[in-house]
């Protein structure tokens, strides 16, 4: 089986996105990742209800997006592919998918970009401005139209060196007014000692781990109109009616939103 992985997919240290797998329950993740998510789970076990309401919270906003009209998305930090995908929350949308992780791109790329309108492209969310002069990513939208900019879980990667919000921003100017921003991000709030915690395991993990407090996850929203209900905890998110909704109203532990870009982005 070793020699079948690629020599650029690392199996001896824990990776992000397939401990992410994991927690959802997937196959495509290895002995070093599960020991990490394990490690992790065994401090903070709602870890796993997170991911899981991190991926139906992306269900539900991308259904807000298409009937809002959006039909392109540029999904930056896609992560590994899941039982359901953008283009099957919107079909018929083209959609890039953008990672620069080698295990999301050999996946995306074998699975994803079997569909005439998906295309996977390697990229780094640190670096904004190649990701949109990209030329695949320029094939593939129509920056003259309203994009629905995807950063899932993502953010929560990128040290604060890095300008989180600037990053932001220049995705925002970067897109036609209407356009839609929908962003999630692990939080401390809830539980300051066990997020610093899991951020030791993951600081020897292929990518280190930042949460935030609520209101610095909010603050990435900054000139964007945010939809209601706000920034709030992702089951919190325009829940589907009927649908039991647990830790409601505690503290910030994994918020996410919607913004839409208007005026001038």
């Amino acid at each position: 089986m070793a020699d079948q992985i690629p020599k650029s997919i690392q199996t001896h240290i824990p990776n992000v996105a397939r401990m992410y797998d994991y927690y959802l329950g997937g196959k495509d993740n290895f002995p070093v990742d599960r020991r990490a998510a394990e490690r992790a789970l065994e401090i903070a076990p709602e870890i796993r209800h997170g991911a899981r309401a991190n991926r139906a919270f992306l269900e539900r906003a991308v259904g807000l997006l298409t009937a809002s009209g959006i039909d392109q998305f540029l999904d930056i930090g896609a992560g590994l592919p899941a039982r359901t995908n953008v283009h099957q929350i919107a079909p018929g949308a083209r959609i890039v998918h953008v990672d620069n992780d080698p295990t999301v791109l050999v996946h995306g790329r074998a699975i994803l970009g079997k569909n005439e309108n998906v295309t996977v492209v390697e990229g780094d969310v640190r670096r904004p401005g190649e990701i949109l002069r990209h030329p695949d990513v320029r094939a593939a939208i129509d920056f003259d139209r309203p994009v629905g900019i995807l950063l899932l879980a993502v953010m929560h990667f990128v040290p604060d060196a890095d300008d989180p919000p600037g990053i932001v921003a220049t995705l925002r100017r970067a897109v036609a007014p209407g356009s839609h921003l929908v962003l999630s991000h692990l939080a401390s709030d809830a539980r300051p000692k066990a997020a610093r915690r899991v951020a030791e395991i993951y600081d020897r993990a292929s990518a280190p781990l930042a949460a935030r407090t609520g209101k610095e996850v909010a603050r990435l929203f900054d000139g964007l109109d945010v939809v209601r209900p706000g920034v709030v905890n992702l089951p919190e998110w325009r829940p589907v009616p009927g649908a039991a909704v647990p830790y409601r109203g505690v503290a910030p532990y994994f918020p996410g939103g919607v913004g839409v870009v208007s005026g001038g982005g």
